[in-house]
């Protein structure tokens, strides 16, 4: 595992072979840049278009999404018996499929925060080319008593 990945996991609660995310690229307050490279081994490859692979639209969002969830946690000052969850996605765009050895980069940033919800926005791209925008809305949900499972390893 890189030293990429380590950050990832003190700031996202996901753990293979649910994480989507390799690195970040660059991070503030407000937006977030990471990047994902899909290797050809990915499991779920083997049966989405054998012979021909290409990565689930909904594994592309997943993306989006854990983008948002580590600029979330990496702004600190959440209550760490709450998560984001996301709660809308709306006006997603798909412009081209995802093959194996891409690397995509992901792009999102809050635009409105309203209570306990904030309206997000984000992008991939592949080469330059955008492969999908999508809009999305999280709020942050009680989890409950118990141990934070944030950053755990």
């Amino acid at each position: 595992m890189s030293q990429r990945t380590e950050e990832i996991l003190t700031l996202l609660p996901h753990r293979p072979p649910f994480l989507f995310l390799d690195e970040i690229l660059e991070r503030d307050s407000q937006h977030i840049k990471a990047a994902k490279t899909l290797h050809p081994d990915e499991p779920y490859l083997a049966g989405h278009y054998p012979g021909r692979p290409i990565m689930p639209g909904v594994l592309i969002c997943e993306c989006v999404f854990q983008a948002g969830a580590a600029l979330l946690f990496g702004r600190g000052g959440l209550d760490p018996q709450k998560i984001p969850v996301l709660t809308k996605i709306q006006n997603a765009r798909f412009r081209r499929p995802v093959f194996p050895e891409a690397k995509l980069v992901i792009e999102v940033e809050i635009v409105e925060e309203v209570g306990p919800a904030l309206i997000m926005k984000g992008s991939v791209s592949v080469n330059g080319q955008n492969v999908l925008r999508t809009e999305f809305v999280v709020a942050m949900a009680d989890i409950g008593e118990g141990p934070d499972i944030r950053g755990l390893a």
